[in-house]
């Protein structure tokens, strides 16, 4: 850590299935992301950051401990129930370190504003985890007008202010970028650092953009497979880089920006209306579509603007901010993950990476090794080059026959070092009519 630069800020912004090309910085060519543009302009670009699921409860597992997902009960469910079962309620344990608990004790001010999706009250919780401020809502989606987690006159919002239930008017979108914009308009943010993590549900089904609050209250439910359109959905993807924009314009206002560390991400691949080309797959998906996530970053006053070809995963956060504001992790539970500081300062070559994934619903298994992938879906395995075929097309396991078994067997003795599956298999909504459509022979790479 450089003795000149106090400890960064550190403002983490995560969107919700928001696919690999849905910024026109990106690639998206049916409208504009001028705010989040701009933030990449001024920082990291990065062309191949990864989610550490396919869904999003397992990935916040991995934002929050910096480990493997696959440690911990929680992080085995695709995504966590939401209701107590046989076993009781699950979720993120509050006695394991976590990144926002490791920096309060530290001495930053710590928030979330947002989704939390780690586990329902009382036995878990945002403010269990380390946050010392909650604003937003527990569970793993609400409708953006109702705030409720599901359609009836019966379901309360899900919406709270610390452990309480409140009430607010208006697009989730937007509530969240106010509650950001006054919690860093707040004076006190000079005097000493904070740590706001940002987790929209944007752009998440049901699809409604700012407008569509007649179609709120129209909605039968919630998955909306009856609705929603392209234009739609740009309006919310629209609407969540406005929301930052605002967010942003709050940071430099205060006159923090400088020493303001911002990351802004995707908990895992886009769904339905996102875009993810030059990939194939989605959410739910180990094929790139489902894991690869747009990722910016920015930090004026040690990182320089460029873009990056560095391989990295979500459990990557925590050893890097934790390096970033001068601290390691906890001795008793060490990450997963990698410290690429060095590495985003530019003080450090990029690297090859080894990352492994596993989903439950249709037997996925997953290892990137530098530009390999070996991927298996059902019966079916796969060996691919993602540098050079990056949708996945050209299956090399015959012509590359003990690249192909190594990589099987690293996924082998990776996984016996991880929790068991578990028996139980979520499709995170989609219908068994799509989940047996999707996953037909010859619907599958060749």
């Amino acid at each position: 850590m450089s003795t000149t630069t106090p400890r960064p800020n550190i403002l983490f912004i995560l969107a919700d299935d928001l696919g690999w090309a849905d910024l026109s910085v990106y690639g998206q060519q049916d409208y504009q992301t001028p705010h989040l543009d701009q933030l990449a302009a001024g920082g990291l670009r990065f062309t191949q950051a990864y989610a550490n699921s396919a869904v999003c409860s397992a990935t916040r597992f991995a934002l929050m401990t910096g480990r493997y997902q696959y440690r911990l009960p929680g992080g085995l469910e695709e995504p966590i129930r939401t209701t107590p079962d046989e076993r009781g309620p699950i979720g993120l344990p509050p006695e394991h370190p976590t990144l926002p608990s490791l920096l309060g004790e530290a001495g930053y001010d710590t928030a979330l504003i947002g989704k939390w999706h780690l586990g329902p009250l009382p036995g878990f919780g945002p403010l269990k985890s380390g946050y010392q401020r909650f604003f937003g809502n527990l569970g793993g989606v609400i409708d953006y007008f109702t705030h409720k987690p599901a359609i009836g006159p019966e379901v309360k919002p899900d919406l709270y202010e610390g452990e309480l239930p409140v009430q607010r008017v208006g697009y989730y979108t937007q509530i969240l970028a106010d509650e950001a914009t006054a919690y860093l308009a707040e004076p006190r943010r000079r005097q000493a650092p904070f740590f706001l993590s940002l987790h929209f549900t944007a752009p998440h089904w049901p699809w409604e953009g700012p407008e569509d609050e007649a179609v709120s209250r129209e909605l039968s439910s919630l998955f909306h497979y009856d609705g929603g359109t392209q234009a739609t959905y740009g309006r919310m993807v629209q609407a969540l880089d406005r929301a930052v924009g605002q967010v942003l314009d709050t940071l430099a206002a205060q006159g923090l920006a400088h020493n303001t560390l911002v990351i802004f991400s995707s908990d895992n691949g886009g769904e339905r209306f996102s875009k993810t080309w030059p990939f194939t797959g989605q959410k739910t998906e180990l094929l790139e579509g489902g894991l690869r996530v747009p990722t910016l970053l920015r930090w004026p006053a040690r990182i320089a603007p460029r873009v990056s070809e560095q391989v990295f995963a979500t459990m990557d956060w925590l050893p890097t901010l934790l390096a970033a504001a001068g601290l390691q992790p906890h001795p008793d539970y060490p990450s997963d993950g990698e410290n690429l500081l060095p590495v985003f300062t530019g003080e450090a070559p990029e690297h090859e990476r080894q990352l492994f994934w596993r989903y439950k619903a249709h037997g996925q298994r997953a290892v990137r090794e530098g530009r390999w992938k070996y991927l298996r879906i059902n019966e079916h395995e796969f060996l691919f080059d993602v540098e050079a075929d990056p949708r996945e097309r050209a299956n090399l396991k015959t012509r590359q026959p003990e690249r192909f078994e190594r990589l099987r067997r690293l996924w082998d003795d990776w996984n016996a070092r991880m929790l068991p599956i578990t028996d139980e298999v979520f499709t995170h909504g989609l219908s068994p009519e799509v989940q047996a459509d999707r996953y037909r022979p010859e619907s599958l790479p060749h």
